[in-house]
C-alpha cells in the first residue's frame, strides 16, 4: 500500500463526514421565503378580519415584529451551533434531555396540527368552485393523497414543491394587482383600513392581539430553516441575512395582500368567506373563479405537503434516537421513505381535521409554537454561559427577553377551546418524554454493568 492509499489514522471509522456546505445566501433566502409563504394568508384573512376589523394589516405588521424577535434568537443559536437539530437540540444543550425532547415533540405536534388546519382550508370555498364535497370526506382523502406523494419519495415531493411555490407566489402577486385595480377604478373603500376593532368591541388593543394569534400562523415556517445552517456557506453572515430578508419579503407581500383585500372587499364578506381572497377576484372581475381557486388549492396543498414531510421526518428521527417507539423507524425497502411515521402522523392529522375548524386548529398550532419559541428565547440567555470559538451572530440580551414576553402575551390571547385541544398534546409529550428518559437512564445504567462484567472476565 502506497502512502497515498493509507487511510487517515486521526479520523475514527465510525465518524461520518460533515454535511456539504452547498447553500449560498440567495439559495437559503429562497428556501426560507418558500417555507414562510405558505397557505395561511389564503385562508386566514377573513378570520383575522373577524377579530380585528378592516385594519387587517395591523395584526399582520404586529405578528411580523413579534416573529422577528424569535427569529433573531434563532439566528444567534443557528450561527453559534450550526448543525441540524433545531430547537430540540438547543433546548437539550441548555436544559437537558427531557426539555429537549418536549420541545421537539411540540414541534412535531405543531406540524401535525398544521396539516389538519390546511386540510380544513382545502375543503372550503376554493374547492367549492369545482365540486361540492363533504368536509369529512376531504379530511380523509386529502391527507391520504399527500401521504402517498410523501411516501413516493423526497425528490418527487421537492419537485412538486418547486412548481407549487412559483404558483402560490404568483397568486399573491395577482391578488395585489387585482386589489389595486379595484382601488384605482374607484370601487374600493380605503377608510376600512382604519377600522380597528370587531363588532363585539373590546378595544383596539384586544382587536390587534386577537388578530395577531392568527396572523402569527402565516409567518410560521422560518424556524425549520435552522436545520440548514450546517449546510450553508459562512453561516455567520449568510443565515441572518437570508432569514431577516425572507421574513421582510413575506411581511411585505402579506401586508399588501391584507391592504388590498380589506380595501376591495367589505369586511363582512371577508369574515363570512372560507376563501377570502376569492372575494377580491369577484370584486375585480376579469379572472375566472376556477383559475384563482386552483392557485389557492395548490398553495394549500403545497403547505400541507411540506409540513407533512417535515413532521414525518422529525417523527422518524426521534424514533431513531430512541425517543419514540421503534416501529416508527420502518422505511419502504425501495423508496427508502419512513412509511410508519407517515402513516401515524397522517392518521393524527385526519383525526384533528375531523374535529376542528380552521381558526381553532390554526390557533392550536400557534399555541404549540409559542411554547417552542419561548424555550428558544430562554435558551439564548442560558447558553450565553457557553462560549464557543467560532464567531457568531449575537443579539442584545433584551431581544430574547422581549421574545419570551411576546410569547407569554400571545398565550394569554389563546381561547379556552384551543387550550383544551392543545394541552392534551403537550401532556402526551410529557408522558412520552418521561418514558424516553427512563429508557435512557436504564441504558446508561446497563452500560457500566456490562463493562464491569467484561473486566471481571
Amino acid at each position: 500500500m502506497t502512502p497515498t492509499d493509507t487511510p487517515p489514522t486521526d479520523v475514527p471509522a465510525d465518524v461520518q463526514p460533515p454535511l456539504r456546505r452547498a447553500l449560498t445566501t440567495r439559495l437559503l433566502f429562497l428556501f426560507i421565503l418558500g417555507d414562510v409563504l405558505g397557505a395561511g394568508v389564503y385562508v386566514l384573512v377573513g378570520q383575522m378580519a373577524s377579530e380585528s376589523g378592516g385594519a387587517v394589516w395591523v395584526p399582520m405588521l404586529a405578528a411580523l415584529c413579534l416573529a422577528l424577535l424569535t427569529a433573531a434568537s434563532y439566528a444567534e443559536l443557528a450561527t453559534k451551533y450550526p448543525r441540524a437539530g433545531g430547537a430540540a437540540h438547543y433546548a437539550h444543550l441548555a436544559f437537558g434531555p427531557f426539555p429537549g425532547f418536549l420541545t421537539g415533540f411540540c414541534m412535531l405536534a405543531a406540524g401535525t396540527v398544521s396539516v389538519a388546519t390546511l386540510t380544513r382550508a382545502f375543503a372550503g370555498d376554493y374547492l367549492g368552485a369545482f365540486v361540492t364535497v363533504p368536509p369529512a370526506a376531504v379530511a380523509i382523502a386529502f391527507p391520504f393523497a399527500l401521504a402517498l406523494l410523501n411516501a413516493r419519495g423526497i425528490a418527487e415531493s421537492m419537485r412538486a414543491n418547486a412548481v407549487a411555490t412559483v404558483i402560490e407566489v404568483g397568486g399573491l402577486v395577482l391578488i395585489i394587482a387585482l386589489g389595486a385595480w379595484v382601488v384605482l377604478r374607484g370601487d374600493g373603500d380605503p377608510s376600512r383600513l382604519a377600522d380597528l376593532g370587531a363588532e363585539e368591541g373590546g378595544g383596539p388593543a384586544a382587536a390587534v392581539l386577537g388578530g395577531v394569534v392568527l396572523a402569527y400562523y402565516a409567518f410560521g415556517g422560518f424556524e425549520t430553516s435552522v436545520n440548514l445552517a450546517e449546510e450553508t456557506h459562512d453561516p455567520r453572515r449568510s443565515y441572518p441575512r437570508a432569514l431577516f430578508c425572507a421574513l421582510g419579503a413575506a411581511g411585505l407581500l402579506y401586508g399588501l395582500v391584507a391592504v388590498v383585500a380589506s380595501t376591495a372587499v367589505p369586511t363582512e364578506r371577508l369574515v363570512e368567506s372560507s376563501g377570502p381572497l376569492l372575494e377580491v377576484v369577484h370584486a375585480a372581475g376579469g379572472v375566472p373563479d376556477r383559475l384563482f381557486s386552483f392557485i389557492a388549492l395548490v398553495a394549500v396543498a403545497n403547505g400541507a405537503l411540506l409540513t407533512g414531510i417535515m413532521t414525518s421526518r422529525l417523527t422518524y428521527g426521534m424514533a431513531r434516537d430512541g425517543l419514540l417507539p421503534s416501529f416508527l423507524t420502518r422505511v419502504l425497502p425501495r423508496r427508502r421513505t419512513p412509511w410508519a411515521a407517515i402513516i401515524v402522523t397522517t392518521a393524527l392529522s385526519m383525526c384533528l381535521a375531523l374535529t376542528g375548524d380552521v381558526a381553532t386548529l390554526a390557533s392550536t398550532m400557534v399555541m404549540l409554537l409559542l411554547f417552542v419559541f419561548a424555550v428558544v428565547n430562554a435558551t439564548v440567555l442560558v447558553l450565553r454561559r457557553d462560549p464557543v470559538a467560532r464567531d457568531h451572530f449575537r443579539v442584545p440580551a433584551l431581544v430574547p427577553v422581549l421574545g419570551v414576553a411576546s410569547c407569554a402575551l400571545l398565550a394569554t390571547q389563546v381561547e379556552r377551546e384551543v387550550w383544551l385541544r392543545g394541552l392534551p398534546l403537550i401532556a402526551a409529550g410529557v408522558l412520552l418524554g418521561i418514558g424516553a428518559e427512563f429508557r435512557r437512564r436504564r441504558r446508561a445504567g446497563a452500560a457500566p454493568a456490562a463493562g464491569a462484567a467484561g473486566t471481571a472476565v
